[in-house]
């Protein structure tokens, strides 16, 4: 499996803009812009990394079902006669076929991309919010606030912008954990891919997959006293 890893802009970081509060409007709106960029440039990532992966899922896929067809269809044909010595061949296919699924699996191409897809639609809808809680917040603004001082208003525009960031940290890193999670157990077998994701612990729900011997964890049959009888 190839490593992708996360967005590299995640990765180096970005620097968080400073400058003078004299103007918190300006300095907001600075803000804004710094963590809208940082979100679209997430977004325009997993975007983009989804295009080969996608590629290659499909050229694969393709080939599975092109090998599965041809291994069913090339015997048929030798048995009745109508093309004589193709049945070897449809084995090669059938092994063809197993190959594309073995190579997706193992490089993970589908679920990368559609990983990718869903963090970067995650990241958007994210951000549309963001849109409309800024909007909402500059026509309080306009309007002038209701309630609380202008320095309340101020950190309240930064605790929006603030939990966005957070918000979008988290859609990347639980990306990341899950192609780190496949990416370690793709080439292990599958017992040792359930200690892998159960951190080393023992699959409860599939303890009863395989019985215990007789007498193992056991409780022993205690016999029963009767009551003593009233004299």
């Amino acid at each position: 499996m190839q490593p992708e890893g996360p967005p590299q802009g995640d990765l180096a970081g970005r620097a968080f803009p400073l400058g003078d509060w004299g103007e918190p409007a300006e300095r907001l709106d600075e803000l804004y812009r710094w963590v809208e960029r940082g979100a679209l440039e997430t977004v325009a990532w997993y975007l983009a990394d989804r295009v080969w992966k996608r590629r290659g899922a499909r050229v694969l896929r393709g080939g599975a079902a092109a090998g599965a067809v041809c291994g069913a269809a090339l015997p048929l044909l030798d048995l009745a006669r109508v093309m004589g010595g193709v049945a070897p061949w449809g084995y090669l296919a059938l092994l063809l076929a197993v190959a594309c699924v073995a190579v997706d699996r193992y490089f993970g191409l589908t679920s990368g991309w559609m990983r990718d897809v869903a963090t970067a639609q995650a990241v958007q809808r994210r951000l549309q919010v963001l849109q409309f809680d800024w909007a909402s917040e500059s026509v309080r603004e306009v309007l002038g606030p209701a309630e609380g001082t202008a320095s309340e208003a101020t950190e309240r525009c930064l605790g929006v912008l603030r939990r966005f960031s957070e918000d979008v940290t988290d859609l990347v890193r639980a990306e990341t954990g899950d192609w780190m999670v496949e990416f370690r157990s793709g080439a292990t077998p599958v017992g040792i891919q359930a200690a892998v994701a159960s951190g080393g612990r023992a699959d409860v729900a599939g303890a009863g997959r395989f019985p215990s011997p007789p007498g193992v964890n056991a409780r022993p049959n205690m016999p029963r006293q009767r009551p003593p009888e009233p004299r």
